[in-house]
């Protein structure tokens, strides 16, 4: 795949079965829907869809949610980074991760798949069970899922069943009371008018599965690009980060320096705990 082109799954979801295949398109991409999650354990990935491979992986049940819900919308494409993206390929990784801000962005719509949130949550109760499931949910608590909030215009909530809780605009309250991200960023304000400071406040406290992507996962929250260098290390990858930002916004980078050490203390005390 050359630098113009990004894959994009096309769907044939029968009520049962159904089959999923990648187109290319340069330049300008026909109306998409993005599918934003937590990673699992066993993702359909790019080479799986390739090679007509992976409707038995847990993975494949989002993804068939995703083509679903982009057909009831209208949408005869929709893009999945676990199977959209050749991670084998370091040109495409590269060119996708320093991308990714603007393809959320440019999505007409992001459907957020909510796997840790059952749909028996909103019949349970007078509906503070659901907002709680919602709040406490894993995703909120993910590096990259902070630009897939962010960046488009229209971001839908649903359960593990496909069951829609709300979008970004009704959930507003909720949504703020867990990130602490200015309601101004949520409606849509360009991430500019935001500090340096106030930006990486947002990602205090999240995490990645590899070190290096949380500061990979903030390119476009900067509106940055740099190369990627898996095995770097946190350290490097923040250091040269930080570099990019401020040869952006003139040295406003430095602010930053006592969250960077709050959110490493955070990670370390997590490593203690066993978590992830």
């Amino acid at each position: 795949m050359n630098a113009a082109e990004q894959n994009y799954l096309q769907g044939n979801f029968s009520p049962a079965d159904g089959q999923i295949r990648l187109r290319d398109f340069t330049d300008s991409p026909p109306p998409y829907a993005i599918l934003s999650h937590n990673w699992g354990q066993e993702e359909v990935t790019f080479q799986d869809v390739t090679n007509n491979t992976g409707t038995h992986k847990a993975g494949y049940e989002k993804i068939r949610f995703c083509g679903q819900q982009a057909r009831r919308d209208g949408l005869q494409f929709f893009w999945v980074d676990s199977c959209c993206i050749d991670k084998t390929n370091n040109t495409e990784l590269t060119r996708a991760i320093n991308s990714m801000f603007a393809w959320y962005r440019q999505a007409a719509r992001c459907y957020v798949y909510l796997s840790d949130v059952p749909t028996r949550a909103l019949a349970e109760s007078n509906g503070t069970v659901w907002e709680e499931a919602f709040m406490a949910s894993r995703w909120f608590t993910r590096g990259w899922t902070l630009q897939e909030l962010l960046a488009p215009e229209i971001v839908e909530f649903y359960t593990k069943e496909g069951i829609c809780l709300g979008t970004k605009a009704s959930l507003e309250r909720e949504i703020h009371r867990v990130t602490r991200i200015s309601v101004r960023a949520l409606r849509g304000y360009r991430l500019s008018a935001f500090g340096v400071k106030e930006r990486m406040e947002w990602a205090n406290g999240r995490n990645t599965t590899e070190q290096e992507d949380w500061a990979y996962s903030l390119l476009g929250i900067f509106d940055v690009s740099m190369p990627l260098i898996y095995g770097e290390g946190r350290d490097n990858s923040i250091r040269r980060l930080k570099e990019e930002i401020n040869k952006r916004y003139n040295g406003e980078a430095a602010s930053s320096n006592r969250i960077y050490e709050r959110n490493r203390t955070f990670d370390q005390a997590r490593a203690i705990n066993g978590d992830e």
